[in-house]
């Protein structure tokens, strides 16, 4: 019974069904947007197709999907010790739905034009990985090592995916084409921009809470978080009553509950939440 619960506990099935629209989303991308505009994919599936590309066009058969697993497994394996084990578990299970999806979602094109194509499967393709990220997994690849430098420091390396994109794609325009290769970028940097822009587990907010309550508030927070909290001393303006200020420092991944988890605590709690440009010091990170 408690591995029952453990199992299919809220966050799991949060994760389970993350990965599963990510994989949808994924694979209607993949069939409808790319194969029409012939883009190259990036990330360790882009390397690759590009690998068996240049070995047909040098005589020689290279599977693709062999290079692919070889590229895979053992970042898979560096990431289960150093990350965890659930949140490779995830990504792989979101790569087999992926191919599973792929199967049965025929090639049907919707836009004539390239562009089109390009704009319109940069935005899903981007927001579907996004959606792995944000559910605690990931879509493998090159997501695994972005995801690894992270958590380890803190800060996001998209833009340098990014830029090994860049270089793979050049070196696919060299040997096949160069406006293929163009599109394949502006159709990356697309996909990159949604994935900063709808993945926040590592940007940093602080919050200011205004609290009469200020025991109920601290026990709940800590209860629920391992971020240190600053109580300070103050008196309101208006009422002339002594009033806790609090100070923490969340990432935005989890203001929302944070939020939450205070306001059941004392409903009449005031909380101002500023940007966190830069931070200095040790900072827990939300395990994936």
């Amino acid at each position: 019974m408690k591995l029952k619960e453990t199992v299919f506990n809220k966050r799991n099935l949060v994760t389970l069904a993350s990965v599963t629209g990510s994989a949808l989303l994924m694979a209607f991308t993949m069939s409808i947007f790319m194969q029409q505009a012939s883009l190259l994919p990036a990330g360790f599936l882009g390397v690759a197709r590009l690998v068996s590309m240049l070995g047909a066009k040098s005589g020689i058969t290279i599977d693709a999907s062999v290079v692919l697993l070889c590229l895979n497994l053992p970042v898979a394996l560096f990431c289960a010790q150093k990350i965890s084990k659930r949140f490779v578990f995830f990504s792989l299970l979101q790569v087999f739905l992926l191919s599973l999806f792929s199967r049965f979602i025929p090639t049907y094109p919707i836009f004539d034009q390239m562009i089109l194509n390009v704009i319109f499967g940069g935005c899903i393709y981007g927001f579907s990985v996004a959606l792995a990220l944000r559910g605690g997994a990931s879509t493998g690849g090159t997501d695994y090592i972005a995801l690894y430098v992270a958590n380890k420091t803190g800060k996001e390396i998209w833009i340098g995916v990014f830029i090994f994109n860049c270089i793979l794609l050049a070196v696919f325009g060299y040997f096949f084409s160069w406006e293929k290769a163009g599109y394949s970028i502006v159709f990356q940097f697309i996909s990159t921009r949604m994935v900063t822009t709808f993945h926040t587990r590592y940007k940093r907010v602080m919050m200011q809470i205004f609290t009469k309550k200020q025991d109920e508030v601290l026990k709940e927070y800590l209860a629920h978080f391992t971020h240190g909290i600053t109580v300070l001393k103050g008196t309101g303006g208006y009422t002339g009553q002594d009033t806790a200020v609090l100070l923490s420092v969340t990432s935005s991944y989890e203001l929302h509950e944070a939020i939450e988890v205070m306001k059941r605590a004392d409903p009449e709690v005031i909380i101002n939440v500023t940007n966190t440009s830069q931070f200095i010091g040790k900072f827990a990170q939300p395990k994936l």
